[in-house]
């Protein structure tokens, strides 16, 4: 008797947080939720993690950066993925895609609670109700089948599979200006949406090298092309993109082998056209199979962001997350509409919230989602689906997650707690994120202390390390002004200060447990893997220069000082010490060597 695949016995996993898809939300999220103490399975359906940003696809990280103005605006995301970028950015000196590959793997492996599933795929869930009861997954490289049970399931496919499957309510294709009064929409719905794209690499090998153009590549000439700029080749170009007026999730595979005709058409161009000459000695090194998706189901929350939410910048009472990459909207036709520019980027007036609402399904119980596939409009959309801002609100819900976990609510109650939102919020900032508007809580010791330093210049006082703010976001296309405070929020050493350090004391002796020193690592600037050297160009490859390298702290105890803690080789913005200490007098933080600033700068300073 031959047994029917569907007969096959399913293993069946428990788990609190069931997070489905690897890219740069899932991962953040997993992340997150189990290092704030809830157990994770975090599923994948390839064999690497970071999706788009993988060595599969090998975009960068976009995210708000392009905002940046330095002592003025620091708009890179923090928190986990501005973890992954400085270590990048250190250990991949070479700047190979597999080895954001490898970091992703190795985030996920170091976390006693999170369960790691590549190469497994949800495909369909069981229900009770208005609840996802359990997902169904299968790993076709072991023949295993797997039911997995959770308490809260979080989507952060992309595709929006895990939802799709449970009957979430979703969304597709472009709204009518109508809807939600949006003055970048289209005066009416269609189906169109956001295009796929291929990348490719590409090196000067120094010697002639040809290239046959396939039988079946696509031809282009110089007017086609003359939206589109191709003078640089080291990297491919985003603008190869097909698909938006088809079904990108349906006709993926015929999308894929389209955008391979266009890319070797480009190439061919490139190469055989006679307009560039000087490409003679450049040859393809590597290009994608595998379709970087920018748009298909986005799901319907509890609210849906708009247009007008990321113009206003509306400060939401429940804001997880942040964005402030352009709305960055493409023609349909991609590659096609030869007439038009390859995109439309106007950028916000300033740094936006997201609501956890927007990360919390509508009709499904407890069903969350994080990625392109949250809840907003084509045209809001076009903004956050950048991966840095992604991973801010994957970290965001799985904070939010954990705590709700924690607190013994089901999500149905938790998403409008606002005692714990608050409480959420208050760990995220406490963990690195960054929230518009909301500052840390008061409590820390370090504001009770006197504070003073070997030096300060005039914008960067030794106080502000207790200001309770951990970037400057008051300049040009930052926060809204009402939402921040001016000011360059850190001590920053005399550049003539050969031994700077920086000293708390109090007037009375006080027990530390806990010790959060943040530090400047240029959240002005881009930093991404990258292949392109127009990206490269903007960024610092390797420790940023900003961030002390070497440090240590004294602790006065009865009179007398003792080392505490002692830094070397550091690249990381914050760096917390468990050291449990009683009747400390005063804290000294002496500066060794920075990375390569002529003074030291120390952001924030917590003690708990």
């Amino acid at each position: 008797m031959q047994l029917n695949p569907d007969d096959r016995k399913r293993t069946i996993l428990n788990t609190q947080l069931f997070v489905a898809g690897g890219g740069l939300a899932g991962v953040c999220a997993a992340l997150a939720a189990a290092r704030n103490g809830a157990r994770v399975i975090l599923c994948q359906d390839r064999s690497v993690l970071g999706g788009n940003a993988s060595s599969e696809v090998r975009m960068h990280v976009s995210g708000s950066s392009p905002r940046g103005k330095e002592l003025q605006t620091e708009a890179r995301e923090s928190g986990i993925i501005e973890e992954m970028m400085l270590e990048c950015a250190v250990r991949n000196p070479q700047r190979s895609a597999s080895m954001l590959d490898l970091i992703l793997y190795e985030k996920c492996l170091a976390e006693p609670l999170l369960t790691l599933m590549l190469n497994t795929t949800v495909v369909g869930v069981r229900k009770e109700g208005n609840r996802i009861a359990a997902a169904f997954a299968n790993r076709e490289s072991t023949e295993d089948r797997f039911e997995i049970t959770a308490e809260i399931f979080v989507d952060c496919t992309g595709d929006g599979r895990l939802g799709y499957e449970a009957g979430a309510l979703f969304t597709t294709g472009r709204e009518g200006a109508e809807e939600y009064g949006e003055s970048a929409a289209a005066a009416l719905r269609d189906a169109y949406r956001l295009g796929s794209s291929l990348l490719f690499t590409a090196r000067d090998e120094g010697k002639p090298m040809p290239f046959v153009k396939p039988a079946w590549a696509r031809t282009f000439s110089e007017d086609d092309l003359r939206f589109r700029g191709h003078n640089s080749w080291e990297y491919g170009f985003w603008w190869i993109e097909f698909g938006g007026m088809m079904d990108t999730i349906k006709d993926n595979e015929t999308i894929r082998d389209e955008l391979l005709a266009i890319m070797m058409g480009v190439w061919d161009h490139i190469k055989n056209s006679g307009n560039h000459p000087e490409s003679a000695n450049w040859a393809l090194d590597w290009f994608g199979f595998l379709p970087g998706k920018r748009e298909s189901r986005r799901f319907i929350g509890k609210h849906v962001l708009t247009q007008n939410d990321l113009e206003q910048a509306v400060d939401f009472e429940d804001v997880i997350a942040y964005g402030g990459w352009s709305m960055d909207t493409h023609p349909p036709a991609g590659i096609d509409a030869k007439e038009e520019k390859p995109c439309s980027q106007p950028y916000t007036p300033y740094m936006y919230g997201i609501p956890l609402r927007s990360l919390v399904s509508v009709n499904i119980d407890n069903l969350m989602f994080a990625g392109r596939n949250m809840s907003a409009t084509h045209i809001a959309f076009s903004s956050t689906r950048v991966m840095a801002t992604c991973a801010v609100a994957g970290e965001g819900l799985g904070t939010f997650a954990a705590c709700a976990l924690k607190s013994g609510k089901a999500l149905a109650d938790a998403w409008c707690d606002k005692q714990l939102i608050v409480e959420a919020q208050q760990q995220l900032l406490r963990q690195g994120a960054f929230l518009p508007g909301r500052l840390l809580a008061d409590g820390n010791r370090a504001a009770e202390s006197r504070i003073t330093a070997s030096s300060e210049q005039e914008i960067g006082r030794a106080a502000q390390v207790a200001d309770r703010h951990t970037r400057t976001v008051s300049g040009p296309l930052g926060v809204r002004p009402d939402l921040t405070e001016p000011g360059t929020h850190r001590w920053m050493s005399e550049p003539s200060d050969k031994a700077p350090w920086l000293e708390l004391r109090w007037e009375q002796p006080i027990d530390i447990r806990s010790i959060t020193v943040v530090l400047d690592t240029g959240l002005h600037r881009p930093l991404s893997l990258s292949h392109q050297k127009a990206n490269q160009n903007k960024m610092i490859w390797g420790p940023q220069p900003e961030t002390i390298k070497q440090f240590r702290i004294m602790a006065e105890i009865s009179g007398e000082d003792k080392e505490i803690v002692h830094v070397r080789d550091n690249y990381m913005r914050q760096l917390k010490f468990d050291v449990p200490i009683d009747r400390v007098s005063c804290l000294r933080i002496e500066v060794i060597e920075t990375n390569g600033l002529n003074h030291a700068r120390i952001v924030n300073i917590r003690i708990e």
